[in-house]
C-alpha cells in the first residue's frame, strides 16, 4: 500500500482515538443534566444498534448462529459501562491510565483463552504495567496501593473487560464481521439492564424528562461513537495490528490534555511516572519483535 493510501486509515484511527479521548466531556455534560452514565451508555448503543439493524439486517442471523458471540456482548458491555461511568465521576487522567492496563490483562487472558503461553517479553510488559498501576494508586498516606474510589474500580474493570473483548475478537474471527460489530454494540443492552437494576436499588437516578440540551448532546455523542467505530473498522482493516494499537494510544494523549486543560484531570508526578510505565508496557506490546 502506498504512503498516500496509508494516511486515510491512520487518520481514521486517530479520529476514533479522538472520539474516545474527549468523550468524558459530553458524558459529564449529560450527568450534569441528570442523565446517569448508565442511561447515557444505553441511549448511545441503542441508537447504534438501530442504525446497524437498518444497514446490516443479516447481522442478527449471525449472532443467533454463533452463541459464543454473547460472551463478546458481555465483555464489550462491561468495558463500556466501566469506562463511561469512570470518566464521568473520576479524575480523567487517572481513569484512562488504569483503563490502559490492557497489555497486562492480555498476558493473563491469552494463555487460558488462546493457548498463548507468556514469554519473557510479555512477563516484562506485565511487570512494567503492574508497577505503573502501583505508583498511580499509591496515594500519600495510604499504606497499600489499592483502588480508593468507585472510579478506580470501574476503570480497572473496564480495562480488564476491554482486554477480554480484544481476546474474544481474535478467538471469534471466524464469525461474520457485522455480527461481531452487533455484539459489541449489543453490550449497550447490559448498560440498560444495569440502569434499571441500579434505579431499583436507589443507586442510579431515573432518566430526566427529555430536554433540548441533553437530547442534543446525546444525539451528537451517539453519532460520534458510530462514526468512531466505523473509522476503527476502516483503519484496522488496512493497517497492521501493531500500527493500529500504537495509533490508538493517542486516546491517552487526547484524554489527558483535554481533561487537564478543562480542570477534570491532574498530572501529578506520581501519575506521570506510573502512567509512563503503563504506556511503556503498551508500546512494547505493539513494537515489532526481531526474530533470528
Amino acid at each position: 500500500m502506498s504512503q498516500k493510501k496509508l494516511h486515510l486509515p491512520a487518520l481514521a484511527l486517530s479520529l476514533n482515538a479522538l472520539v474516545w479521548g474527549v468523550s468524558w466531556w459530553p458524558f459529564r455534560t449529560l450527568h450534569a443534566n441528570g442523565v446517569h452514565p448508565m442511561w447515557a451508555t444505553a441511549i448511545i448503543y441503542t441508537f447504534a444498534i438501530a442504525c446497524l439493524a437498518v444497514l446490516r439486517p443479516a447481522a442478527w442471523r449471525g449472532l443467533a448462529q454463533h452463541p459464543a458471540l454473547w460472551w463478546l456482548v458481555l465483555a464489550a458491555g462491561l468495558s463500556n459501562v466501566g469506562f463511561n461511568w469512570a470518566v464521568t465521576v473520576g479524575d480523567v487522567v487517572r481513569v484512562v491510565l488504569l483503563f490502559y492496563l490492557m497489555p497486562g490483562w492480555v498476558v493473563l487472558l491469552a494463555w487460558p483463552l488462546l493457548g498463548e503461553k507468556p514469554t519473557a517479553g510479555s512477563l516484562l510488559r506485565l511487570a512494567l504495567a503492574l508497577a505503573g498501576v502501583v505508583i498511580v494508586l499509591k496515594t500519600p498516606g495510604a499504606n497499600w496501593p489499592v483502588p480508593e474510589s468507585l472510579a478506580d474500580w470501574l476503570a480497572l474493570m473496564g480495562g480488564f473487560s476491554f482486554a477480554l473483548t480484544n481476546i474474544l475478537l481474535r478467538k471469534l474471527n471466524h464469525t461474520p464481521e457485522p455480527s461481531r460489530m452487533l455484539a459489541m454494540f449489543g453490550g449497550g443492552g447490559l448498560a440498560l439492564a444495569a440502569a434499571f437494576v441500579g434505579m431499583g436499588a436507589g443507586l442510579v437516578a431515573p432518566p430526566p424528562a427529555p430536554a433540548m440540551v441533553w437530547v442534543l448532546v446525546a444525539l451528537v455523542l451517539s453519532l460520534a461513537f458510530l462514526a468512531g467505530n466505523m473509522a476503527l473498522q476502516y483503519g484496522a482493516a488496512r493497517l497492521s495490528a501493531s500500527t493500529t494499537s500504537l495509533i490508538m494510544l493517542l486516546e491517552v494523549v487526547f484524554a489527558s490534555v483535554s481533561s487537564v486543560l478543562l480542570g477534570a484531570g491532574e498530572l501529578s508526578t506520581r501519575t506521570l511516572v506510573g502512567g509512563g510505565l503503563i504506556l511503556l508496557a503498551s508500546l512494547l506490546s505493539v513494537l515489532p519483535v526481531r526474530r533470528p
